[in-house]
Order: C-alpha cells, then sequence, then structure tokens
C-alpha cells in the first residue's frame, strides 16, 4: 500500500471538483485546473474528501497511486491558496523589469534579456528590495519551471555569488585563488 496515495485529501470551502471521463476538474478562488487520470487509479469525492484508488494491482499501479494523490492534492492547494516562488537577484547592475506579459533582465550580458512570461503566471517585484521576485500562479509544475527557466539564465557562481537564485537557496562559497594561496603557505 502506498503510505503517499493512501492519505486523503480535504478539500477547502469554495473549491468545486468534478469528475468527468476520467478528467477532473478543480475550481477556486484562484482559478481552475484540470488532470486527465491514469487508467491505472481512480478518483472518489465523498463529502469534501478527496481519495486515490488503484484500479490494477501492478507495479506501475503502485507508482502512479501516490503519484496522481500528490498531484492532485498540488491542484487543490493551488486553486485555493496558490503557489509562489521567491528568487533573489544578486550582484552589480543585475536587475529585473517587470512588464505586463514579459520581463526584462539585465544580467551583465550586452543585452537585456527578455523573458516572456506564460499564461497564469504572475510576477512581482517587492516594494523595499527590488531585486527579489516572485514568481506566482496555480499551477506548481508551471511556476517551478517558469523560476527554473529564469534562474538558468545566470545561476549563482561560488566565488562571488552573483546570479539569481530562489530566496531558500544556499549557495556554497569557494575561497579563491588569493586565500587558497595564503592559507597553503
Amino acid at each position: 500500500m502506498s503510505r503517499i496515495g493512501a492519505k486523503t485529501i480535504g478539500v477547502p470551502s469554495g473549491v468545486t471538483i468534478d469528475v468527468k471521463n476520467r478528467v477532473v476538474h478543480m475550481k477556486g478562488p484562484k482559478g481552475e485546473l484540470q488532470y486527465a487520470l491514469l487508467a491505472e487509479v481512480d478518483v472518489d469525492v465523498v463529502d469534501s474528501v478527496l481519495t486515490v484508488k488503484r484500479v490494477k494491482e501492478n507495479e506501475n499501479a503502485k507508482a502512479y497511486h501516490g503519484l496522481t494523490r500528490s498531484i492532485l492534492r498540488n491542484m487543490v492547494v493551488g486553486v485555493s491558496e496558490g503557489h509562489k516562488r521567491t528568487m533573489e537577484i544578486v550582484g552589480v547592475g543585475y536587475k529585473v523589469q517587470i512588464k505586463p506579459k514579459a520581463l526584462t533582465l539585465n544580467l551583465g550580458f550586452s543585452h537585456p534579456i527578455e523573458f516572456p512570461l506564460p499564461e497564469g503566471i504572475v510576477v512581482t517585484q517587492d516594494e523595499k528590495n527590488k531585486n527579489l521576485i516572485t514568481v506566482s500562479g496555480v499551477d506548481k509544475q508551471l511556476v517551478g519551471q517558469v523560476a527554473a527557466n529564469i534562474r538558468e539564465y545566470r545561476k549563482p557562481e561560488p566565488y562571488k555569488g552573483k546570479g539569481i537564485r530562489y530566496s531558500d537557496e544556499l549557495v556554497r562559497r569557494k575561497p579563491g585563488k588569493t586565500a587558497a594561496a595564503k592559507t597553503a603557505a
């Protein structure tokens, strides 16, 4: 029995779940999402409690049981509260400018980078610290992918720590040549 798949999902008030033709439709205050169920699993909704069950008993069904439960849990959280990922831009002259459907990133290259935002993603900038941005949306996978794509333009480097990093990310710093030479002598 899958430990993750066996857990039930509590559905908060304001979230409606509809299952038709093996497609789960969720609608909440933040938006709506849908997910096509795999053949190995099925879903029951009873009294605002969502339960994922296995239809077959094979290795794939066991693997998909927990996966489907996690995806549906992320959907419930997304349509009710939303998902967000906070990022920090570190470096002299590095800055970001938010436009209605795009980001302009100045990251030390000879040209600014225009990053188009997909539908359903909102990027906000902190009022006090302009180098903190928050990527938010309903779909957890899409929020994480957009944040990873933004980070990919300038990953944090280990010597000075410059680059784009997640706010909870720890960047391991290296001493550099001169510091290493002084300790070796």
